[in-house]
């Protein structure tokens, strides 16, 4: 008998993960029909779902201006840019930022975003917004 074992994904935590906003943040329970899996180190600062995994993290540092692609999606503006294999989304505008990382295997990641609408506005604004 051939028995699986599956590791939980590293995730490097974020400059300010222990922000109380990020240190407790309101993960959705799925994202896209994904059940959320635990990460490692498992902190209330990041998540994960799915196989392969799709992980956000809380406590960046906020965007700068930027000629990356930004969208917005349920009233939170998205910096969006493409990785080799997926794509990365990190709020613009919030401070702590959230960021996104969804493997190609998940698709456009502006269509994952809703699931993170919650978590997102409960970020302090900055000011910025996308133009």
């Amino acid at each position: 008998m051939l028995s699986a074992c599956s590791r939980a994904p590293e995730v490097a935590l974020a400059p300010q993960a222990s922000a109380p906003v990020c240190a407790s943040a309101r993960w959705p329970g799925d994202v896209s029909g994904h059940t959320r899996v635990t990460t490692q180190p498992d902190d209330g600062s990041v998540a994960a779902w799915g196989d392969p995994a799709l992980i956000a993290r809380c406590g960046l540092d906020p965007l700068g201006p930027t000629t990356d692609d930004c969208v917005t999606v349920d009233g939170v503006d998205w910096v969006v840019r493409p990785l080799s294999d997926g794509s990365v989304a990190t709020t613009y505008g919030r401070d702590p930022a959230i960021e996104v990382l969804a493997p190609g295997a998940y698709g456009a990641v502006p269509l994952l975003l809703p699931a993170f609408t919650d978590v997102a506005k409960s970020l302090p604004a900055t000011g910025r917004h996308c133009s």
